[in-house]
């Protein structure tokens, strides 16, 4: 008879015990703070990708407003990640160079640029100093993003710079030039030799070889100068660049049906390996300055 009245009395002491509180308080605040983990990070991935919707819009803002601009963005993209493939990046910072490659000229779309970059005409020495500021421009339009994307604005902002230090906007120096900008200033010269400028017709891939040569170790890093020309990893550039080629119309097809025919790749934002769809027509030039 004695047995159930200890054993009630030893489950009242074990509740009423200071230890079993602080357990049980423990217990509870684990929960609330998983519970505080679970939501901020349910936060956390819903405003990643709410940033990464709104690069996406960006990017089909620049192909709405630039077609010209959206094609060479995207061109350059495909040469910049061969580029990053062969250097052996780390596939997070083959992102951060896709991603600059994408916005690297996003400044330009601007009205003050606009007419300036698409007049066939000779640049002035005031339309240069006007077209020098895009770099700037676009880390401006960028910056509000940087929290989830923090070499995007950096990278944009340095495009421009040169190895020995006489670039802009900042004259960054050597290996103070991010690694993103560095190898997109070199596919961004590859393009704007090999495709049409508003003042100048496209050279040769060969030309394009001679002009990044001459290059090395003023303009361009000249370690990733010796990679990218390595016959392996140009041929591959060499190959993307014909595969991007706007296309000729075919003739004698009947459009009565609403058959669309487009002249230049798509390459997605969220990069594919599979052949892309092409969508854009390239007939003009692409500005790189």
């Amino acid at each position: 008879m004695k047995v159930p009245c200890t054993i009630a009395m030893s489950g009242r002491t074990n509740l009423a015990h200071p230890f079993g509180v602080r357990s049980t308080l423990v217990v509870l605040a684990g929960i609330a703070s998983g519970a505080l983990f679970i939501g901020e990070r349910r936060r956390r991935t819903a405003a990643e990708r709410f940033a990464a919707a709104g690069l996406e819009t960006l990017l089909n803002a620049i192909d709405a407003n630039d077609a010209q601009t959206g094609a060479h963005v995207r061109r350059v993209a495909a040469y910049a990640l061969i580029i990053a493939d062969a250097a052996q990046l780390s596939a997070h910072r083959k992102k951060i160079v896709e991603r600059v490659a994408l916005f690297h000229d996003i400044g330009k779309i601007h009205e003050a640029l606009f007419d300036i970059i698409h007049d066939h005409t000779h640049l002035t020495p005031a339309e240069r100093r006007a077209i020098a500021t895009h770099p700037q421009r676009g880390a401006d339009v960028l910056a509000p993003i940087t929290p989830f994307y923090p070499d995007l604005a950096a990278g944009v902002l340095a495009h421009h710079e040169r190895w020995d230090g006489t670039g802009y906007p900042n004259r960054l120096r050597g290996r103070r030039i991010p690694m993103a900008a560095r190898i997109v200033m070199l596919a961004d010269t590859f393009d704007a030799v090999t495709h049409n400028r508003r003042y100048r017709n496209g050279r040769g891939v060969t030309s394009a070889a001679e002009i990044i040569a001459s290059g090395r170790g003023t303009q361009f890093d000249p370690e990733l100068v010796d990679l990218m020309l390595l016959p392996p990893v140009f041929n591959r550039i060499v190959a993307e660049e014909r595969a991007l080629r706007p296309r000729p119309r075919a003739t004698g097809r009947d459009r009565r049906h609403g058959e669309r025919e487009s002249a230049v790749r798509d390459v997605m934002f969220r990069w594919r390996t599979e052949p892309r769809v092409q969508n854009a027509p390239d007939h003009a030039s692409q500005k790189s300055r």
